[in-house]
């Protein structure tokens, strides 16, 4: 080989070695979450917001330690002198965006320009956003079929706990979270076992312990029907509606208590059927093994699926917060 065309090669090859590496002379903005759990989310998120000029490294709390939590992580932020240059914290909201300034804590939360949060509970009701959840069936089943309107589902479901979900702000915003505690209302809210063929059934008894718990904190609480009333107007102003408000509970407990509920049966149902093909199609027992074990293979489960779900685009508090970490950096 001549020293040129050596040269010619040994060139190319450094070159497509270099392009293997990022660009050191991109903005390199570290974002703090609140745990290793929620970096895949963040990462989806906020990928669409670099470009050849700035690129995001997503990190938990602490490289040190395996500490985890909202706490932990802005105050890794705030005790940085370079916040909002080079360093951000990507945090769940909680109750926080909804309690607006009633709390020191949120206070700071809904006014700092380098905290950016869910605007949702938490990233588990992202995962569950309505209009995505056939996908996470097909996912976990390779079926398509259409079983139930997941949309109508958490729309109604929503409408159900939506009067209990006022009172239960009210009191957080009220600083007397004690009376009717998260806790509390996660207990009125968790669907029953759901039998596909009478779903309204387990929304009617949700209906049921939601209407009778609101009766009841009328009767307790008279003087302060007119402040729920108005805190449900306020809320609007956030997003929050009847219709929606599945968004904005304890995200485990969505996940946990009603989207895996319905979950559950839906994708037996799809697999069984997936299965009953498979062993109607197949010609021996040799080639229904082994297609089984082909489709078996293709699947994952449920809350894979579920916390594998990005498909939330649409969404508009991802809209919401896209717009807002594109306006401050």
């Amino acid at each position: 080989m001549s020293k040129r065309l050596r040269d010619n090669v040994n060139s190319a090859y450094w070159g497509a070695a270099q392009r293997l590496y990022p660009k050191q002379t991109k903005q390199k903005i570290v974002v703090y979450v609140e745990s290793y759990e929620d970096v895949a989310f963040w990462r989806s998120l906020l990928s669409v917001l670099e470009s050849d000029e700035r690129v995001f490294q997503i990190m938990p709390p602490t490289a040190d330690a395996l500490s985890k939590g909202k706490k932990m992580a802005l105050m890794s932020v705030l005790q940085n002198t370079e916040l909002g240059t080079n360093m951000i914290a990507c945090v769940d909201s909680d109750y926080d965006y909804l309690l607006q300034d009633a709390t020191f804590f949120s206070q700071k939360m809904n006014s700092a320009p380098y905290i950016f949060q869910t605007y949702t509970y938490a990233i588990e009701n992202y995962h569950c956003y309505a209009e995505t959840l056939h996908e996470v069936c097909v996912q976990a089943t390779l079926n398509d079929r259409v079983v139930i309107n997941f949309e109508e589902f958490l729309k109604q479901y929503s409408e159900n706990i939506y009067p209990l979900f006022l009172w239960n702000i009210h009191f957080y915003r009220t600083r007397r979270e004690k009376i009717f505690s998260m806790t509390d209302f996660n207990s009125f809210t968790g669907l029953s076992e759901v039998q596909l063929d009478h779903i309204q059934n387990c929304l009617a008894l949700v209906q049921h312990k939601v209407d009778s718990k609101v009766s009841r904190m009328e009767h307790q609480y008279p003087k302060e029907v007119d402040a729920v009333v108005a805190l449900g107007q306020e809320l609007r102003t956030l997003g929050v509606t009847p219709d929606n408000v599945y968004l904005f509970v304890q995200g485990h407990h969505l996940m946990d208590n009603v989207v895996l509920k319905i979950l559950t049966p839906i994708c037996a149902t799809l697999r069984h059927e997936r299965e009953f093909e498979i062993r109607r199609l197949a010609r021996t027992e040799e080639q229904f093994n082994n297609e089984l074990q082909c489709y078996h293979n293709g699947i994952c489960s449920i809350e894979m699926a579920l916390h594998r779900n990005m498909n939330f685009h649409e969404l508009f508090l991802y809209k919401k917060l896209i717009d807002k970490i594109r306006e401050s950096l």
